[in-house]
Parts: structure tokens; C-alpha cells; sequence
């Protein structure tokens, strides 16, 4: 019980999740008293519907529209600033984020950087952001990085090729609007690997040495929802309602890692992202089963639960033979949904390995690892992943 009576802090937006949500993005901004509005997108998600069909809800509600879209998959400081300079000369006084993690991540940036009048890399690391951006509605059009409920934001530093996190309760946006229909667009590569993302965020912060009794309900909720379902929906990606479900464990994902922060896997897949432009949640879903085996033996209960979680038979196993079980069990998750690469496959020399270790000791994630890691350790990881 003394988790239960700890002090802990949770932070989260108003949430509205459901069919047609996003359509409450006028009434929203409205309430707000906005009346110039930045919507940040990106260029794939401007060629689906749903961008146009948030500008005309905020259009109905008398709210004029600027749309910022310079934004890459990986959002960099270099745009940041561009979208804040496009949101100073229009005058806006509310942001409104259409799209996946990159996009909000971007949103959130432009947003902090206009109110401090600083540079978007002077907020890297823990709450480091003085005073909060605009008001901040987040529509996320994927169901994976959760940055519609979080408070973080991911930024790729240009100069230095890394990718910094800005971690603060400035982050949270103030409304997220969870429309499970937006998500119906996403291609199969791209579903696989949000959700995969969806499912590292859940692990991770349950295993995190900052969980708390409330980040552990949204987390083994959003471990089984997500594991159960993703591989149907990659199936059947036009059903609305397995959509729904893996959506909703993106969001209770998002919940439980905003609070409790992350691990290993985030801070390397950082790492890797930043020095080589790579596609996050598949980077995640290759190093999670890597450092699941490491840090197993210094989380061996609440491992076993995320393993009952994910329906992997546990009932008279030694608790290396769960490790095995659970590892097994992501594995085959990963290559069901498609992902198949290892790091081998991607423009990676070994010789990188140690740059890439010594970054990912610096991350903010590595903070609230399970078990402190040497650079060695961390090295070794990205051996077995290759």
C-alpha cells in the first residue's frame, strides 16, 4: 500500500476522446477567446481531409486560419523557429496542432518559443520553460506518440544532430481532442509503428523508478489494449472500433509516461533518431525486447505483470524464463505488424556506437531507467540490436 500513499504529481489536458472530437477544435478555440489561429500540420496530413475539416470548424466559430506545414517527420529547431516567426507576423493568439507527434511536438515548441522570446534549444532538459505558451489544442491524427497528453516535446537539434527533449508541465497542451477516425488514414508501416511506440511508452513507464499507483492503471490498461489489438487493426485498418481501442491505449500510454516519465529505450532511440533521421517508434520496437533483457532482473515483478498483461503464460516460471517468455512475445508482435529491420538495415556503422551511447547517458529518459546504465551497458544494447 505505500505506493498508493505517496506523493505524486500528475499533469494532463482536458481530454475529449471519441468519434467527431476533433470537430470541437471552434468551440474549443473559442472558449479560449481566440481569434487568430496557427494550425501546425504537415504535408501528409494536409492532403487527407481532416486538417480542412478542423480549419472549418474553427472558421464557423468567426476564427480567422493560418496554416504552418513546414514540419519533417522529425520535427527540427530550424522549423520551430520559422513557425514562430510565421505565428508573431499573423498576429495569432492561439495554436492548434493537426497531425502525429511531430506536428504537436512542433506546436508545442512554437508555442514557448513565442512567449519567452528565446531560442527553442535553450529549453532542453526538465521544466526549463519560464512561462507557457498560447492556449494549445492538440488533434492527434496517429495512435502512438501521445504528444496530445504529454509533456513532453522532441526537437532535433541541426547543429549537433541529436534529438533534445523539453520536458515540463508548459508541455501539456490544454485541450486534446482524441477523434479515433482520424486514424483511419495512417498506411499499415505507419500504424505498426505508432503503435509500437504507444506499446514502449506504456512498458516503459511502468517499469520507471518514478511510477506511481496512477501511472500503473493507464499503463498495464494501455499494455493490453494495445498488444491485443494492433495486429487486427493492421488487418482491418478501416474498423473504427479497433482503431478506437488502440487509439485509447495511445492515450492512457501517453498518460502514464507523461507522469512518469520513460526509459533506455526512448533515450537511445533519441539518439539514433537525431544522428540519423530515423523513424522513432521503429527504432523503439527494435531496442525494447534489448533492453528488456537488461533491465529485467532489477524490475522482475512488474516485468511479470506487463508479461500477464500481454496474456504470456507466467504460472510455475523461474523469472528468467518469463524474460525469455515476454521478449518472445514482443518479438513476435513486432514482426506480425510488419517490423521486420534490425539496425543493421538502416545507414549505421558500428564505429557510431560509442557517440551513440554517450548521447543517450545524457538523455532525460535514462533518468528514470530502471537500473542506472554505464556507457558500456549501453553500448552492448546497441550491439545486440544490430
Amino acid at each position: 500500500m505505500k505506493e498508493v500513499l505517496e506523493m505524486r504529481k500528475f499533469v494532463a489536458p482536458e481530454l475529449v476522446y471519441g468519434a467527431g472530437s476533433a470537430l470541437l477544435a471552434g468551440q474549443y478555440a473559442e472558449n479560449f477567446g481566440a481569434r487568430r489561429v496557427l494550425i501546425v500540420s504537415d504535408p501528409g496530413v494536409l492532403e487527407c481531409s481532416w486538417t480542412t475539416a478542423v480549419k472549418n470548424s474553427l472558421n464557423k466559430s468567426d476564427i480567422e486560419t493560418f496554416i504552418f506545414s513546414e514540419v519533417s517527420e522529425n520535427p527540427q529547431d530550424v522549423e520551430v523557429m520559422k513557425g514562430a516567426e510565421f505565428y508573431k507576423e499573423n498576429n495569432c493568439d492561439c495554436i492548434v496542432a493537426v497531425g502525429g507527434g511531430s506536428s504537436m511536438d512542433c506546436a508545442k515548441g512554437i508555442g514557448i518559443v513565442t512567449t519567452n522570446n528565446a531560442h527553442i534549444l535553450s529549453f532542453e532538459g526538465v521544466d526549463m520553460v519560464h512561462s507557457p505558451g498560447p492556449p494549445l489544442i492538440c488533434i492527434p491524427t496517429t495512435a502512438g506518440s501521445s504528444a496530445d497528453v504529454s509533456q513532453f516535446a522532441i526537437i532535433t537539434d541541426t547543429v549537433r544532430h541529436v534529438k533534445i527533449s523539453i520536458v515540463s508541465k508548459a508541455m501539456v497542451p490544454d485541450a486534446a481532442l482524441v477523434d479515433p477516425t482520424l486514424t483511419t488514414t495512417m498506411d499499415l508501416q505507419l500504424t505498426a509503428a505508432t503503435g509500437l511506440d504507444a506499446l514502449t511508452h506504456a512498458v516503459e513507464a511502468y517499469v520507471s523508478n518514478a511510477n506511481s499507483a496512477l501511472t500503473d492503471l493507464f499503463a498495464l490498461d494501455a499494455i493490453k489494449l494495445v498488444s491485443e489489438n494492433l495486429v487486427p487493426v493492421i488487418k482491418d485498418p478501416k474498423n473504427i472500433e479497433l482503431r478506437g481501442a488502440v487509439m485509447l491505449g495511445s492515450m492512457e500510454a501517453g498518460l502514464a509516461f507523461s507522469n512518469a516519465i520513460l526509459g533506455a529505450v526512448h533515450a537511445m532511440a533519441h539518439s539514433l533518431g537525431g544522428h540519423l533521421d530515423l523513424p522513432h517508434g521503429e527504432c523503439n520496437a527494435i531496442l525494447l525486447p534489448h533492453v528488456i533483457k537488461v533491465n529485467f532482473p532489477f524490475a522482475v515483478e512488474r516485468y511479470t505483470n506487463i508479461a500477464k498483461a500481454m496474456s504470456v503464460d507466467v504460472e510455475g516460471k523461474t523469472s528468467e524464463q518469463i524474460c525469455d517468455a515476454l521478449v518472445e512475445k514482443i518479438v513476435k508482435l513486432r514482426k506480425s505488424a510488419g517490423i521486420t529491420r534490425s539496425l543493421k538495415d538502416f545507414d549505421l556503422r558500428k564505429e557510431d556506437i560509442p557517440k551513440l551511447a554517450s548521447l543517450a547517458l545524457k538523455d532525460a529518459c535514462m533518468i528514470t531507467n530502471p537500473v542506472a546504465l554505464l556507457k558500456e551497458d549501453i553500448e552492448k544494447i546497441y550491439e545486440a540490436a544490430f
